[in-house]
């Protein structure tokens, strides 16, 4: 344990009984309209999610962190939320799913920490009946405490009225989000569409918020966060990293950067869509995104093409993650059939589907360490080259495939770094201190 006392804020996890319900609207809003009213507000998100977090940064004006308590485990979260409780006002944690999916799941987060819940539930096609969800929410599993609910999409003060007729004593009624298309937030096929991309969205989020009912900002139940020691175990000093990272290239965990600066790496980003050539750097990474809707623009860019491929036969790391692995094979085909040609650097071709390819915690045994993290994909990777190694997921079944192509480490998996320090070292060419 470190030194730190433990400290007390107030903080809500914002859960739901399923997807779909509005949990991130709502927790977005909440974000806003407390930062209007002057106050600190810090939210994370529970689970690998990579869009959710970018909304609610740009509702909370600061950084959010993913927790969850297979990928990151349970000291990483303990030391993210009291850093958190250390300077914020409230803090709230936006749950995955319905409140008791997943194992560990939002409800384990919950009573781990004793975070009071705040459910949302979507009201659009019930009445009294709302009130029967709520008592089973609230009394499914003893130790979990629902504190309050606020129904969403409401169309009427009358619907508003039925819907809290029915409603349990213990819990408290918080009120309605109305049903409003100019607060939605639009979609495509990974979830939420990227927030740069949403060219009005701090209107929508400071109309969500004006729509919130006065009694859900009123500060949920403080919460006693104790502290944890995380060690970084690993000396990254004198790496020089270049990060991708533009539309194309976002899906990155903020713990993962942080992680990379604090052991000593110095990170350049740049555009694989719009630079022509790579910053000064030792290895290079890679991450998730969207290459298939940019990809005629990624395979135009025939400098940063050439000076990836010349960094890969100078025999410099590159970790490629999900789209990165897709932007280094040979080609990609989008979901409407058009087919470019890329990096070449993995031998194979990659094809956008209509349904989900992959979905899931995985954790993979490397030398130094398991590194943890989940896969999240529509494509088909078509490859005749053998994986160096496979990962799992954490009950054991057979998961994504790790490939490697003289210095080039390639999979669908996206890590989380501060599970595997060593293991993460290695992978970008650097020896940890243990060794």
């Amino acid at each position: 344990m470190t030194d730190d006392p433990a400290v007390s804020c107030p903080a809500w996890l914002v859960s739901a009984p399923a997807s779909g319900q509005g949990k991130t609207l709502v927790t977005a809003a909440l974000a806003r309209r407390h930062r209007n009213a002057g106050r600190r507000v810090r939210v994370f998100k529970c689970g690998p999610d990579f869009l959710d977090p970018m909304v609610l940064e740009v509702a909370s004006g600061a950084p959010v962190h993913q927790i969850d308590l297979f990928m990151c485990g349970e000291d990483q979260c303990r030391a993210l939320l009291h850093d958190a409780a250390r300077e914020a006002d409230v803090i709230l944690v936006e749950g995955a799913m319905g409140l008791f999916d997943g194992d560990p799941g939002a409800a384990d987060m919950a009573q781990r920490f004793g975070l009071p819940v705040l459910a949302v539930i979507d009201g659009s096609s019930m009445a009294q009946t709302f009130g029967a969800v709520v008592h089973g929410l609230a009394t499914y599993r003893p130790g979990v405490e629902v504190h309050g609910v606020i129904a969403n999409r409401v169309g009427s003060a009358r619907h508003a009225e039925l819907l809290q007729r029915g409603m349990p004593d213990a819990v408290k009624w918080l009120g309605t989000l109305p049903r409003d298309a100019g607060v939605a937030l639009p979609e495509r096929h990974l979830g939420l569409v990227q927030a740069a991309e949403v060219a009005d969205l701090d209107a929508r989020l400071d109309q969500a918020a004006a729509l919130l009912p006065d009694a859900a900002l009123d500060l949920p139940p403080p919460v006693r966060f104790t502290p944890s020691a995380v060690g970084h175990e690993a000396d990254l000093h004198g790496l020089r990293i270049a990060v991708a990272r533009d539309e194309a290239f976002a899906f990155i965990y903020r713990a993962n950067l942080q992680w990379l600066e604090r052991s000593g790496a110095r990170l350049a980003f740049f555009s694989p869509l719009r630079d022509a050539a790579l910053p000064e750097c030792d290895a290079l990474w890679l991450p998730g995104g969207y290459p298939e809707l940019h990809l005629q623009e990624l395979a135009a860019n025939d400098s940063m093409l050439a000076a990836i491929r010349a960094h890969h036969a100078a025999g410099k790391p590159i970790l490629a993650e999900c789209g990165g692995m897709l932007y280094a094979c040979a080609s990609l085909t989008d979901r409407h059939g058009a087919r470019a040609d890329l990096l070449g650097l993995l031998p194979g071709h990659a094809t956008m589907q209509a349904r989900f390819a992959g979905l899931g915690m995985q954790q993979l045994d490397l030398p130094g360490g398991t590194l943890r993290g989940h896969t999240f994909h529509y494509s088909r990777l078509d490859t005749a080259l053998l994986p160096e190694a496979m990962a799992k997921a954490p009950e054991g079944a057979a998961g994504e495939a790790f490939y490697r192509v003289g210095s080039l480490t390639a999979s669908y998996m996206h890590g989380y770094f501060p599970s595997a320090p060593q293991a993460v070292a290695r992978l970008f060419g650097q020896a940890s201190t243990s060794d």
